[in-house]
C-alpha cells in the first residue's frame, strides 16, 4: 500500500530558560484517523507519553534547549540540525526529535524535552536515545528501545518489550506479558497479567504480583527478589 505522508502543524514560543540556556517551545497536532500507532525517535532529553480516552488527535509539546546564552547562535543550530516532526506514513504516525549533530557533536549538546498524549487505545513504539522516559495509561502493545536514562510504565494494557542499556526500569500494571533486556540497572516490575522475561547485566531485581511465569534468562549481578508468581519460576541459577 502507497505511504501517505501527511505533516501536523505547529506553533513556535519562546521562553526563558536557567540562566546561559536558550529555550523555545513549539506545539505539534496531527488528527489520529486511520492510525493505530505512534512511532517516536527521540534523541536527548525527557520523553513523558500519556494516554488519553476519547482523544482523537496527539499532541506534542517539545521544549528545545540548546545550552548558550546567544539567542542567534542557538536559533542558527536549531534551523540547521534540528528534525522535529509529526507525520502520518499508512497507519503510522511518526515523531520525530533530535539533533542531528554529526560525528563530533556541538559542545554540551541540546535537548528536546517532550510531552506527548495520544489515544490510549494506539500502540506505541519509541527509539530513545538518552533522557528519562515516563508511559502512562496507553492500552496498546508498548516497544522501547532506550539507550539510557530512567524508564518508568504505568497502566499498560497490552505487551511491553523494553531494551534498555542503562538506567533504572520501574513497571506497574501489564496486561499482556513483559519482557526485558537490560544492561545495567535496577528493575522493578509489579502487576503483570501475563508472564515476565528478564536478562539483566547488572542491577537488582524485584518481581512482583505476575499472574504467570516469571523467567530469568540472565541475572549478571545484583539482588534477586520475587513473590506472588502465579506460574512457574525459572532462573539462571
Amino acid at each position: 500500500m502507497r505511504s501517505i505522508l501527511i505533516m501536523a502543524m505547529f506553533t513556535t514560543s519562546l521562553a526563558y530558560g536557567a540562566m546561559g540556556e536558550y529555550e523555545e517551545v513549539r506545539e505539534l497536532n496531527l488528527p489520529t484517523r486511520g492510525i493505530d500507532t505512534l512511532s517516536i525517535d527521540a534523541g536527548a532529553g525527557s520523553l513523558d507519553v500519556v494516554g488519553v480516552s476519547g482523544l482523537s488527535e496527539i499532541s506534542v509539546t517539545a521544549t528545545i534547549q540548546v545550552d548558550t546564552s546567544d539567542d542567534e547562535k542557538a536559533q542558527k543550530k536549531i534551523e540547521s540540525d534540528m528534525v522535529l516532526t509529526l507525520d502520518k506514513s499508512s497507519d503510522t504516525a511518526i515523531l520525530k526529535a533530535y539533533f542531528d549533530e554529526g560525528m563530533f557533536g556541538w559542545g554540551d549538546s541540546p535537548a528536546i524535552q517532550l510531552e506527548v498524549r495520544m489515544p490510549e487505545g494506539m500502540h506505541l513504539r519509541i527509539d530513545d536515545g538518552s533522557g528519562s522516559i515516563e508511559v502512562t495509561n496507553v492500552r496498546g502493545d508498548v516497544v522501547l528501545d532506550d539507550g539510557s536514562g530512567s524508564i518508568t510504565m504505568n497502566d499498560v494494557g497490552g505487551t511491553v518489550e523494553i531494551e534498555d542499556g542503562s538506567g533504572s526500569i520501574t513497571v506497574r500494571g501489564v496486561g499482556g506479558d513483559i519482557s526485558i533486556n537490560d544492561g545495567s540497572g535496577s528493575i522493578k516490575v509489579r502487576g503483570v497479567a501475563g508472564s515476565v522475561t528478564l536478562d539483566d547485566g547488572s542491577g537488582g531485581i524485584d518481581v512482583s504480583d505476575v499472574e504467570q511465569d516469571l523467567i530469568i534468562v540472565d541475572d549478571g549481578s545484583g539482588s534477586l527478589d520475587f513473590s506472588n508468581i502465579g506460574g512457574h519460576v525459572e532462573t539462571d541459577s
